[in-house]
């Protein structure tokens, strides 16, 4: 497979109308972006908040915080940026005592991560094994590849990425180290699973690049640590905000929100309610909101995402 390098082509936000709809964010806000990327969701949400407000941008990319200074410079609000995981920014965030009025995550990886090649998130390119969203962390897709024993890789592949075919390939990766690229490591994949497989719907790689990817990045654990942490530093009427494209981060985001929408924190087995408790928040939409079929048009990478959102309404029990 030859190299190719491909330029970043035109960012598309997700959800980006949705999101400032049901944030709703206000004049004189403080708002926390907590996965600026290319700052499309960013630059709406700075529009809202006018003069008066400030927005806290979050990105542990290097490249995002290039982005930033020239957001920075065109928005009215006050701006700062924060170049960390963003469970870490939040903690960071609140133990400053400041409390938000709105949180919003874009989960999962950018489009503009994935389009530049020599960071080895796509399977399309041949590029180094790498897949760091913070490229100064010593932990890369290379490092996983190689030295992980076959029931580790087998388990991430299949927890992470929902991949039935996992120990098949998580054996095949095994016996062809050591791997160094993209091109290879989709080559083993391709080995690994049945033939039928290899040509149906959707690229045979796409479930393993995706568990690998949150493996080393620890996605699922900083989103686990993100949500309280959010939580804590919204005002009362505050909004939190949370794009997924994957079931695995949609589920935790829908049961987080979930739980503090709920009135009743009693053990299921009794018969009638004793903690008298009452909701901390308010989902401000029942059911996650998708896509219109027209920016999925505009916008394929977009078909899987799904946008929720709550108010908060009372502090933590």
């Amino acid at each position: 497979m030859a190299t190719l390098i491909h330029m970043p082509t035109e960012h598309l936000p997700v959800l980006a109308p949705e999101l400032v709809a049901l944030a709703d964010p206000q004049p004189g806000d403080l708002a926390i972006d907590c996965t600026f990327g290319a700052g499309g969701h960013a630059r709406l949400v700075a529009e809202r908040l006018g003069p008066s407000g400030t927005l806290i941008c979050i990105d542990r990319d290097e490249a995002a915080e290039e982005r930033f200074a020239d957001l920075a410079s065109e928005v009215s609000c006050e701006t700062r940026f924060l170049r960390a995981d963003f469970a870490s920014a939040l903690q960071a965030i609140a133990a400053d005592l400041a409390r938000a009025d709105l949180v919003y995550l874009d989960l999962g990886v950018s489009s503009l991560q994935l389009d530049v090649a020599e960071r080895g998130f796509s399977y399309s390119y041949d590029a180094p094994l790498d897949m760091r969203m913070d490229t100064e962390q010593s932990l890369s897709a290379r490092e996983l590849v190689n030295d992980w024993p076959a029931e580790r890789l087998a388990s991430v592949i299949r927890d992470y990425g929902e991949e039935r075919h996992a120990r098949a390939i998580a054996r095949e990766i095994v016996a062809r180290r050591p791997l160094t690229t993209t091109g290879e490591l989709v080559e083993a994949i391709r080995a690994a699973v049945p033939p039928a497989y290899r040509f149906g719907r959707g690229h045979p790689a796409k479930r393993t690049f995706q568990a690998l990817r949150i493996a080393v990045n620890d996605e699922l654990g900083s989103l686990d640590r993100a949500l309280p942490a959010a939580w804590q530093l919204l005002e009362t009427g505050g909004r939190l905000a949370a794009i997924s494209f994957h079931s695995l981060e949609d589920r935790r985001v829908k049961r987080f929100l979930a739980d503090r929408a709920r009135a009743c924190i009693c053990p299921p087995e009794l018969p009638v309610c004793r903690c008298g408790g009452e909701p901390e928040a308010e989902l401000v939409s029942r059911r996650g909101v998708v896509p219109t079929d027209e920016e999925i048009e505009r916008n394929p990478r977009a078909s899987s995402a799904h946008l929720r959102c709550a108010r908060k309404l009372r502090g933590e029990r």
